[in-house]
């Protein structure tokens, strides 16, 4: 028996198909739908987008500037008038605290992308060759990965100077070897993969082999290592800040900060609670992000 279909049917099954639109299912939109429903991811991402936001309009966030001295509020507590209270100079800490964001995200930026173009290069270029030429990068990394991060980083800086490009120089080189390591785990993970060898097969030249067809596949695990070397950069850098090898003053850096309420600590512990808990959130929320990529790129690993 047929199936009747009455005009009002009709017009709604217009209606339907008109709405109806072509769904783009990629490998990016399929993680990005993974990752949406991670809600630690989200927050992660949501923590960092402010982060970020606070660092664009700190001079519009910050009340005071950073670098402002009042003889007359030194070393107020928290208040309506100065929410984290001032430092020993009578500068806001809230005003450092909210310029600290600006300095730290783009100074772990610049020391997280200097080592991932150097040290990542050399991971892809082991990965891939393999052999002698794997051998020999891959050596040279594990003598230079014997030295701990921080104190290799300690020793750059010792032989540079202070100074933001001695800090990106002193974080890259002690980041290299980890960043080269992750990078060539990366490279062979798709490197013998079926169409990899069909693209050696029909006489693919290296380079596009490995810019067309192993980096695009690789990429996702290289944006969780890069994630995560944002937070380990933060650390670094706030460590060696804090133990007076890093910036020098009056640079309003999170570790900076709590160098110069190190000697208050008992008398006034918000000098150092507050940058304490910056640093705390940062690297907590690329964390969950690096967590929540992981798990969106590849689902097997959750």
């Amino acid at each position: 028996m047929a199936k009747m279909k009455t005009p009002a049917m009709e017009k709604i099954e217009k209606k339907n198909a008109k709405r109806k639109k072509p769904v783009k299912s990629t490998p990016a939109y399929e993680s990005w739908k993974r990752f949406k429903r991670n809600p630690t991811a989200l927050l992660g991402l949501i923590v960092v987008c402010i982060l970020i936001l606070i660092a664009i309009f700190a001079p519009i966030i910050a009340p005071y500037g950073y670098k402002t001295q009042d003889y007359n509020s030194m070393m107020q507590a928290p208040s309506a008038a100065h929410f984290f209270g001032t430092d020993q100079f009578g500068r806001d800490i809230f005003s450092r605290v909210v310029y600290g964001a600006r300095y730290s995200l783009m100074i772990a930026l610049f020391c997280t992308i200097a080592a991932f173009f150097s040290g990542g290069l050399l991971g892809i270029i082991a990965g891939y060759c393999g052999g002698k030429v794997d051998t020999v990068i891959m050596r040279i990394m594990d003598i230079f990965q014997s030295i701990p991060m921080i104190m290799m980083a300690m020793c750059i800086v010792a032989v540079l100077g202070n100074g933001i490009p001695q800090l990106v120089a002193a974080i890259m080189f002690a980041s290299m070897p980890t960043m080269a390591r992750n990078n060539r785990a990366a490279i062979l993970r798709v490197r013998g993969s079926d169409y990899i060898e069909s693209s050696e097969a029909i006489g693919v030249n290296q380079f596009q082999m490995i810019v067309k067809h192993m980096i695009p596949n690789a990429v996702g695990v290289m944006i969780i290592y890069f994630v995560g070397f944002l937070a380990v950069s933060i650390m670094m850098m706030s460590s060696m800040s804090y133990i007076g090898v890093g910036l020098a003053a009056p640079t309003p850096e999170w570790g900076l900060i709590l160098n110069d309420g190190k000697a208050y600590l008992t008398s006034a512990p918000y000098m150092m609670l507050f940058p304490a808990m910056m640093i705390m959130i940062t690297c907590f929320a690329f964390n969950l992000m690096g967590d929540g990529l992981r798990d969106a790129f590849d689902p097997r690993l959750k």
